[in-house]
């Protein structure tokens, strides 16, 4: 049988009907003394403890079982809505990735109430619009922080109580301001099954779930409204796709109640809450939540993960830090190189030989077996998605051994449209689309000349099916702009994104629509690519390419700093202290210059990069440059950046 045939008639007692709070109390059932969780001990001055979950050692990870987490669901759902939580309550989640999350999570979600996602980076005035938007009935904040940031705001908003996950102090004299244990207390003493049951039952398939606000990048950000139906078939599609199905051998990677996944992304986004917690919350599997993004290493090290989901951005550090560590001395530089140069050959091949062969086992034992012993020794399959992922990094991976299986998808598709098979991945597509998902390709919004040499579809990507969202919250004007009907009264959603539709059904991301550079000569060029191809380099940190209504394509590159200093040191060049006149250095632009030629020799001749300017700062989320998901903000880096943009063509 067809794999394709297969995913589409697999089934099992994780893909139903069902709203996700009772998805979660079938998973606990069947699934009661598993690990469903693993918290790091040391780093939050948590209030739910001590009767409720035992202190985890600093530093070290401790698990929490299913029986566990669903009396926590439980009781905080009891006790949320002994606060006055109803069905269709908007409520506010305003913190980092951690635990208390997803049992807040499902707990609002059992009572039939609304969540509403909020970053922790957002600034108050950005707090003030996510929870007015929607008019939040309450909210829940990390900590006395976050706490503080509401009521800066809060004359402003119609909040009944606030909930702190940490504990806090100075607030006595409130009697809207919470602790979680406080709330759990409340639930423990008027949990009735009976009653929650009841609740549970209450809760349709086509009632609201969710309000996720879009990132904003091209104006107001945008509340997208998600049912349980949306969530829920979506863990059906992704299940099907990656369960350890019949027709797969033994040594094909999968999810299911084995898998241990490392948490890190923004749980405010889409991906990390579907793909990173509901699929495996619904499969049995456990989540252990790290630290931070800066201590993914030493967490990766210490719990040992199957699994994990994360963006492009992320890899691309996690594998600067590998080649970094392998650069201690000419010597190990020159073996790592040597041995990514084999593992890509091997992955390449369709059927190595003895040689080959040879040198991929001496490669592994030099080079990658350490490798994947640093990220836990475990790493199964990696899942990439919220944005575009450079082919070659993708190869590099596979070629340690640490595959990474790209997908594509869209807060607005509850998000997974497409993703790669794991027992036949393509590397450089987004994969087909999930079983439950339809697609069409509307190629008359794309330049087909800038496209003749792919063959198959190419066009801007429209997706229908059970997992598209019914629009967005209060806004009918946006909702109706956002979708099409075709001939037959169909409703499409238009992604605003360049997608190749291979005849195999595989599909390539192209970039997005409003992010087509069009030049002044006619020529249409899709910047995400050419950017991609430096996501491997080591003497380019990050790239944004430039040039719309210009003559030809500009960029702006960000050096990798430390390469560049100890490149200069090797070659006895004293380069100025200061970036910004270490970016104005002729011998550095020289340098840069040829891993420029490098990546130009992979692209036609009008989408190569012309000229380029280097820019002293990294784009990050705290300078506002990147969104929480790490995609740049195009405007911000262009006004931020706008002198050296100018350069570029002065001449022109």
């Amino acid at each position: 049988m067809d794999w394709r045939d297969a995913e589409r008639e697999y089934e099992d007692e994780t893909i139903r009907e069902t709203t996700l709070g009772r998805m979660f109390e079938r998973s606990a059932e069947r699934n009661s003394n598993r690990p469903a969780q693993r918290y790091k001990g040391g780093i939050y001055d948590r209030s739910l403890t001590d009767s409720v979950i035992s202190a985890a050692t600093p530093g070290e990870f401790r698990p929490l079982s299913y029986a566990e987490m669903r009396d926590i669901v439980r009781k905080l759902s009891a006790g949320f809505h002994d606060l006055g939580v109803e069905s269709g309550d908007r409520v506010g989640l305003f913190a980092n990735t951690r635990m208390e999350w997803a049992q807040c999570d499902f707990a609002l979600l059992s009572t039939g109430a609304v969540v509403t996602t909020v970053y922790t980076g957002s600034s108050p005035s950005q707090v003030e619009y996510l929870l007015d938007d929607p008019d939040a009935d309450a909210v829940v904040v990390e900590n006395g922080d976050l706490l503080e940031t509401v009521l800066e705001v809060e004359d402003e908003l119609d909040l009944e109580f606030i909930v702190s996950i940490d504990e806090i102090e100075g607030y006595d004299d409130r009697d809207d301001v919470y602790t979680l244990d406080e709330v759990y207390d409340r639930g423990a003493e008027t949990f009735d099954l009976e009653a929650y049951e009841d609740r549970l039952e209450a809760v349709e398939l086509d009632d609201l779930a969710s309000l996720i606000y879009t990132s904003g990048t091209t104006g107001q950000p945008k509340g997208v409204q998600l049912s349980h139906w949306n969530f829920r078939s979506n863990v059906n599609g992704i299940r099907k796709r990656l369960a350890s199905r019949p027709d797969r051998d033994d040594d094909v990677p999968t999810l299911d109640e084995e898998s241990l996944a490392m948490s890190y992304l923004p749980l405010a986004h889409v991906f990390e809450r579907t793909a990173g917690h509901f699929v495996l919350f619904a499969s049995g599997a456990c989540v252990a939540y790290a630290e931070s993004p800066d201590t993914l290493q030493e967490d990766f090290s210490i719990v040992g993960p199957t699994t994990a989901t994360s963006v492009p951005r992320v890899y691309e550090k996690i594998y600067d830090g590998i080649r970094e560590q392998a650069s201690e001395s000419g010597a190990k530089q020159r073996i790592f190189e040597w041995a990514t140069d084999v593992g890509v050959e091997y992955q390449r091949a369709d059927s190595p030989g003895p040689i080959l062969n040879a040198k991929r086992a001496l490669a592994d034992r030099l080079v990658f077996s350490t490798v994947r012993e640093a990220l836990g020794g475990n790493i199964e399959l990696l899942i990439s998605g919220g944005g575009s992922l450079s082919p070659e990094l993708c190869r590099l991976y596979h070629a340690m051994g640490l595959p990474i299986f790209e997908g594509y998808g869209l807060t607005e598709t509850s998000p997974v449209v497409s993703t790669n098979p794991p027992d036949a991945a393509e590397i450089g597509t987004i994969g087909p689309p999930l079983s439950n998902v339809e697609l069409e390709i509307d190629e008359t919004v794309a330049d087909q000349e800038a496209f003749d040499g792919d063959p198959g579809d190419v066009g801007e990507l429209l997706v229908a099916g059970p997992s598209v969202t019914e629009g967005y919250w209060d806004k009918p004007g946006a909702t109706q702009g956002a979708f099409t009907e075709d001939d037959d009264g169909k409703r499409w959603f238009r992604t605003g994104d360049i997608v190749h539709r291979r005849p195999d059904g595989y599909l390539e991301f192209r970039d997005r629509l409003k992010q087509i550079i069009v030049l002044s000569t006619g020529k249409n060029v899709a910047p995400g690519p050419i950017e991609d191809a430096f996501a491997a380099s080591e003497v380019v940190e990050q790239a944004m390419v430039v040039g719309d209504g210009e003559k030809f394509i500009g960029a702006l590159l960000v050096p990798n700093t430390a390469h560049i200093r100890e490149w200069a040191t090797e070659e006895g060049i004293d380069l100025p202290d200061d970036p910004e006149a270490m970016c104005d250095d002729e011998r550095v632009r020289e340098h840069i210059q040829a891993e420029v030629n490098r990546v130009n020799r992979n692209f036609e001749k009008h989408e190569t990069i012309k000229r380029f300017e280097l820019v002293p700062q990294e784009f990050t989320e705290e300078n506002d440059m990147l969104t929480p998901t790490m995609k740049k903000k195009r405007r911000v880096i262009l006004e931020q950046f706008e002198d050296r943009v100018d350069r570029i063509y002065a001449d022109d």
